[in-house]
């Protein structure tokens, strides 16, 4: 018998002031029996990093080809494609070809290796962000996951913050690639 998702229920308020997008999303998360808090906060802050008319979670990993978040315009026509941890560089190639935009965000520790052997293959798209979050931030993420959560993710010059009802966590990402 196979394992069935766990549901989590997020309220996010989202304030990003460096992009001037404001709004509320109430989010239901389907957990994967496989899936760690870490990996599950990490999407929530894709999700708030880049929301905007269409972003929605997918299947992710019960489907092996679609990405954790994505944007899908009015005709189907994927605009955005977040992944997330360490995809190998055809996952990368493929999703550079069929979206407009990718983003990976690595998180965890083991980033900078699994990037040094793949960045050489990756330099040609255009359309390619790899972001790394560090294992420290990736943790403190992972702590505030509850089954109800109320979070607010408020970006600002740059800086952008990760809030629950009791913590607060500062988020820095390194810009390993940005579209050229």
């Amino acid at each position: 018998m196979a394992l069935k998702a766990t549901i989590y229920k997020a309220d996010l308020q989202i304030a990003d002031m460096d992009r001037h997008v404001y709004g509320d999303h109430a989010l239901t998360i389907a957990r994967h029996p496989s899936e760690t808090d870490e990996r599950m906060m990490a999407r929530v802050l894709a999700y708030a990093l880049y929301a905007e008319e269409g972003i929605a979670f997918t299947k992710g990993l019960f489907d092996v080809d679609e990405p954790e978040v994505w944007v899908r315009n009015l005709v189907g026509e994927i605009t955005l494609w977040i992944d997330l941890g360490q995809p190998d560089d055809a996952r990368i190639r493929r999703a550079c070809s069929r979206a407009d935009q990718v983003i990976v965000l690595c998180y965890g520790s083991g980033c900078e290796v699994w990037w040094k052997q793949i960045a050489s293959k990756l330099t040609r798209f255009t359309n390619l962000t790899v972001l790394q979050l560090p294992a420290a931030t990736s943790q403190a993420l992972a702590a505030l996951a509850a089954r109800s959560m109320r979070l607010q993710c408020m970006v600002q010059d740059g800086e952008i913050w990760l809030n629950s009802e009791t913590e607060s966590v500062p988020v820095t990402l390194t810009r390993l690639q940005v579209p050229r």
